[in-house]
């Protein structure tokens, strides 16, 4: 159940997911069984009333053994109401006593819980801050952060490299649910992309809603990080350029990049299925990337059994036709279209899982 608790946007608090139990039915059920033991015993003083002397008028009627409950469970004890009798005497032995230290039990145990739960979490965030380098922040988790997150865990990314940055209750909820960390907090702030180990990633991804929030996120994440890799993204295509000099390595149009889908689509049906295709994961066809196999080296990128559509060599991408690329050389990496159901990053089936053609390969 997600926490609808406010939560302050400067807080950066690290909240890791666990199994999730609602606060209210564990509180409702201690409530309840102190609830039953009040009564309880009360019906036990009632039933046995003649055993019992009240210093005032003698008698002991229902509200009086409600109040010599409350009384005695809480070890007050003030006197006036007390057995008298042997049964009764020996039923507060063997009853009431025992109920008495079950009602401090719970509650001694309630709060032993919530130390303990507390001091729990503490150690948890601290074992899982050593434990972090090299991972993936992930700034803002609604539809596309979480999109994005979902590839990456089905491409092959652990989900314990992945934190979420983003200040809303529901998103903490939701980061639970698809067990990951998340931060609490403003990531346009240095001490919330602190305590989500921006300085020590090696990706960043940015998908807040508003593009000047993107833009100063990027901003930071740059100065705390300069050799991360940084994806943002922009709803409008105008923003692209100050996103670029404000650090970002990749910027995507979202508006931009749905607007042209939804014109491909009314042009032409069969080009916007194809395109939706490729955009969906899991289904039909995947753009990917891999290395350049040993057999492969010297061959033209048409000769391959994968759909080769660019060549990364030297870290610049080059188009399938580019003269440069007539030749695939050791180091190279290729951007293909192949099935869904291979891994991106695997060779394809039938090279007999042939080495990978590195630059440091003799």
């Amino acid at each position: 159940m997600a926490d609808d608790t406010p939560i302050d946007p400067r807080s950066g608090r690290v909240r890791l997911p666990e199994p999730q139990i609602s606060p209210w039915w564990a509180l409702g059920r201690r409530l309840l069984l102190a609830v039953g033991i009040l009564v309880g015993m009360a019906l036990v003083v009632y039933v046995d009333r003649d055993g019992y002397t009240d210093s005032v008028d003698g008698k002991v009627g229902l509200i009086d053994a409600f109040y010599y409950t409350t009384v005695s469970l809480s070890t007050t004890g003030y006197g006036d109401i007390a057995p008298v009798t042997d049964s009764a005497r020996l039923i507060n032995a063997l009853v009431v006593t025992p109920l008495r230290i079950a009602f401090l039990v719970l509650l001694i145990g309630t709060t032993l819980e919530v130390l303990a739960t507390q001091g729990r979490e503490m150690f948890r965030v601290a074992r899982w801050r050593r434990r972090v380098d090299h991972h993936v922040v992930v700034i803002g988790y609604g539809t596309k952060g979480r999109s994005a997150v979902e590839t990456l865990v089905n491409n092959g990314t652990d989900k314990d490299s992945i934190v979420i940055v983003d200040p809303s209750p529901t998103a903490v909820g939701d980061a639970h649910e698809d067990g990951l960390a998340i931060v609490t907090g403003d990531a346009t702030r240095r001490e919330v992309l602190r305590r989500a180990g921006v300085e020590e990633a090696q990706h960043v991804i940015i998908t807040t809603d508003r593009d000047d929030s993107n833009v100063l996120a990027t901003l930071t994440v740059r100065q705390l990080n300069p050799g991360t890799y940084i994806v943002a993204a922009v709803r409008e295509q105008d923003n692209v350029p100050l996103m670029r000099q404000s650090g970002a390595d990749s910027v995507v149009t979202s508006s931009e990049a749905v607007g042209r889908l939804l014109g491909l689509s009314s042009l032409s049906p069969t080009l916007g299925s194809v395109m939706e295709d490729l955009l969906t994961y899991g289904e039909g066809l995947e753009v990917a990337e891999r290395d350049l196999l040993v057999p492969e080296v010297g061959k033209q990128p048409q000769q391959l059994p994968d759909q080769v559509i660019a060549v990364v060599r030297d870290e610049k991408v080059h188009r399938y036709f580019d003269p440069v690329v007539t030749q695939l050389a050791r180091g190279d990496r290729l951007i293909v279209v192949r099935p869904s159901r291979e891994l991106p990053w695997a060779p394809r089936p039938g090279t007999h899982e042939e080495d990978a053609a590195d630059d440091d390969e003799e």
